[in-house]
């Protein structure tokens, strides 16, 4: 039973070994996947589409409004009373009542309410367009870093299979130097021991790899079995370091934090208007025809349809908004001051947070020369120490020991390149120019 399960595993592997395709793909091409099939982005679009509507929806009421109503109904008797209340008789109405109007209004003025909604619908708009682009570098940054990781454990792996092959190489060596008698048993179990434990990382990067792969996949809707390769060209990607002010400057013209808060300030802007708005009349031009039947005006009521129209100017003024419209001033006012101040803040907060990711950025390429170094350092002692060791002038501590070094040379050098893309496109996405 055991063999039967252990073959059946031994299939299903093969199977998903056999389906797995494998897919270089740059970080463009991640981009555009990205703004393709990214779920967040999509909403970002349906909310941008959304405040297109809302800007012609404040258009329409630039547009005049027409009303149209029919009306049929049942009239029942009239009662006639002196003013006493006394002398009281009936009046034959006839019961069959309709009205038939058309009624048409032009606005001329609104104290620029009108006006001011159509602005702040423009304004939400923009808003909306400034949110797809921060979700589209959100995302971009988010599968950025995924990317980079890939590229890393994929780094990662090629060192540590040239330490694998290396450690296997010295343990053969020492088996031989053990048949001569130049070394012990030991020191085969202490490179053998080595070797375990360098299989093990391997694995744990290749789980990684596995990990990073699914979610890479799941985000830009590709086929499960895809295994999403980086582009071996990224590491020779140009990435000068240029001076703070030429990051500072494309925060202050991209950054979405900064266009945010100055969009607030508009809003808020556009808020007194309308808050202003309320305390003016409205002018409008208005026309209207009624066809009424019966007329109910005399008495006795006559059974005919009687129409008539009229055309007018109609300026209507809420005169209690004098005084009750003084604090929606006064709170719009004090949203405007908010809204700089937070704008103050956004732009404080983005110029510190420019010039850390600067500084680390500067600092990465102080890093990378130094593991460089570390590097050219570790190889000239394995050499030296191999020698030595070969000439029966060192021990198997000082071999392993040499050995150690290099890896971590490696790995270190191998991660400070990378670390060093990631913290260029920070910046980018730092200043809003992802």
């Amino acid at each position: 039973m055991l063999i039967v399960l252990l073959c059946a595993a031994l299939c299903v592997f093969d199977v998903s070994a056999q389906e797995r395709v494998e897919r270089v793909l740059t970080l463009s091409e991640i981009y555009d996947l990205a703004d393709e099939h990214s779920k967040s982005i999509k909403s970002s679009k349906i909310a941008l589409t959304e405040a297109d509507i809302a800007v012609k929806e404040a258009k329409s009421k630039h547009l005049p409004n027409i009303d149209l109503s029919v009306m049929a109904s049942y009239l029942g008797d009239g009662l006639l009373t002196d003013r006493n209340f006394a002398n009281a008789m009936n009046v034959d109405m006839p019961h069959f009542g309709n009205n038939f109007a058309v009624e048409a209004s032009q606005l001329i003025y609104g104290g620029g309410a009108v006006s001011s909604g159509v602005a702040m619908a423009k304004l939400q708009q923009d808003m909306a367009t400034v949110e797809l682009a921060s979700s589209r570098t959100r995302i971009r940054f988010m599968l950025t870093a995924f990317y980079l990781d890939l590229y890393k454990l994929h780094n990662l792996l090629k060192v540590y299979d040239r330490n694998i092959e290396l450690a296997e190489s010295l343990i053969e060596t020492t088996r031989a130097r053990e048949k001569q008698g130049l070394a012990l048993s030991n020191d085969i179990t202490r490179y053998e021991l080595r070797l375990q434990n360098i299989l093990l990382a391997r694995r744990k990067i290749v789980n990684g790899i596995e990990i990073l792969n699914a979610n890479m996949v799941e985000m830009l809707a590709l086929a499960p079995t895809t295994y999403i390769l980086p582009d071996e060209k990224l590491i020779s990607l140009s990435v000068a370091p240029e001076n703070e002010e030429y990051w500072q400057s494309q925060a202050n013209s991209f950054s979405h934090d900064l266009q945010r808060s100055a969009l607030g300030v508009r809003m808020s802007e556009q808020g007194v208007k309308l808050a202003r708005a309320n305390m003016l009349p409205s002018v409008a031009l208005v026309a209207a025809n009624h066809f009424d039947g019966p007329i109910t005006i005399e008495v006795p009521v006559i059974n005919k349809n009687f129409n008539y129209w009229f055309v007018g100017l109609r300026v209507s003024w809420s005169l209690s908004s004098l005084y009750k419209a003084n604090n929606g001033i006064k709170r719009a006012k004090h949203a405007s001051l908010l809204a700089q101040s937070r704008y103050d803040e956004a732009k404080e907060g983005v110029k510190l947070a420019v010039k850390s990711d600067y500084i680390k950025y500067l600092e990465s390429f102080e890093e990378l020369e130094s593991y460089r170094k570390s590097l050219q350092l570790a190889k000239e002692n394995y050499g030296v120490v191999e020698t030595r060791y070969k000439n029966d002038m060192a021990i198997a501590t000082d071999m392993v020991d040499a050995a150690n070094e290099l890896l971590n040379a490696e790995l270190q050098l191998a991660n400070s390149q990378i670390g060093t893309i990631f913290k260029y496109y920070k910046l980018k996405s730092t200043t809003g120019n992802l």
